[in-house]
C-alpha cells in the first residue's frame, strides 16, 4: 500500500538532490559579479533571483576557504555540518517564501569563520540566515 501524498511530501522536504546544488559555471559567475550579499556570522551569502531550468526553487553552493582552512578534512567537515544543517531547515524556513512568491533563487552559503564551530551552533545561525534570506526575498515585492 503507497504511503500517504502528505507523508511522501514531508519526506522529500528533507532531502538534498543534484536539482538543488548550484553546479553551472555561468550561473556561479553571474551570482558572483551581479548578486546582492549579506553576513549572517559565521556564514556569508550571496544571492540572486534567477530563472533556473530545475524543477527546485533554490539551488545553493556551499563554500569554505582554502585559504583560512588548509586541510581538505576541515573543509569537509565544515560543508558537511553546513549541507545537513541547510538540508533539515530549507523547507520550513525558505521554501514557503519562495513559493508563495513565485520566484526561484540561486545563492552560495561562503563559510567565514576563524575556527569550526559545532553542528547545534552552525544549524541555529542557518535558521537565522534563512529568515533573513527569506526577508531578502520578500523586500524588493513591498
Amino acid at each position: 500500500m503507497p504511503p500517504p501524498a502528505q507523508e511522501l511530501m514531508t519526506a522529500m522536504e528533507y532531502t538534498f538532490k543534484k536539482e538543488e546544488r548550484l553546479c553551472n559555471k555561468s550561473l556561479i559567475d553571474e551570482l558572483y559579479h551581479s548578486g546582492s550579499s549579506f553576513l549572517c556570522y559565521p556564514f556569508r551569502i550571496t544571492w540572486l533571483h534567477a530563472t533556473v531550468n530545475a524543477p527546485v526553487n533554490a539551488q545553493v553552493l556551499i563554500a569554505v576557504a582554502k585559504k583560512r582552512y588548509k586541510h581538505a578534512t576541515d573543509r569537509n567537515l565544515i560543508k558537511r555540518r553546513t549541507r545537513e544543517a541547510y538540508r533539515l531547515n530549507k523547507a520550513r524556513f525558505l521554501y514557503p517564501v519562495l513559493q508563495q512568491q513565485q520566484k526561484q533563487l540561486i545563492f552560495s552559503v561562503n563559510y567565514i569563520g576563524k575556527e569550526i564551530t559545532d553542528y547545534i551552533f552552525m544549524q541555529k545561525k542557518m535558521q537565522k540566515l534563512l529568515q533573513q534570506l527569506a526577508e531578502a526575498v520578500i523586500q524588493p515585492a513591498k
